[in-house]
């Protein structure tokens, strides 16, 4: 499996997250629940959306950076992530 089907791969099971997270905050205001445990459970939902933007993001910005300067070592993937998650 190439870098770039790994990257889309792991895209995905983020925003699958999400719309799970989502369908539990859709169910929870359907079913009448506390307006604190439904912000809580948007917010993971919108943690979850962020992390697969971040990755998106990431992705781009190595392949950037490898095709820019081919002698220096490029960072990974999950350095670009974790330096972009730092900034949320």
């Amino acid at each position: 499996m190439g870098g770039e089907e790994e990257a889309m791969n792991a895209v995905l099971n983020r925003l699958r997250r999400a719309q799970g997270q989502l369908a539990g905050v859709i169910a929870m205001i359907e079913a009448g629940r506390d307006c604190k445990d439904v912000v809580t459970q948007l917010a993971a939902v919108s943690r979850a959306l962020d992390r697969a933007g971040f990755k998106i993001v990431a992705t781009g910005m190595r392949q950037c950076l490898t095709a820019a300067d081919g002698e220096a070592p490029p960072l990974t993937e999950a350095e670009l992530e974790k330096l972009f998650l730092a900034l949320a």
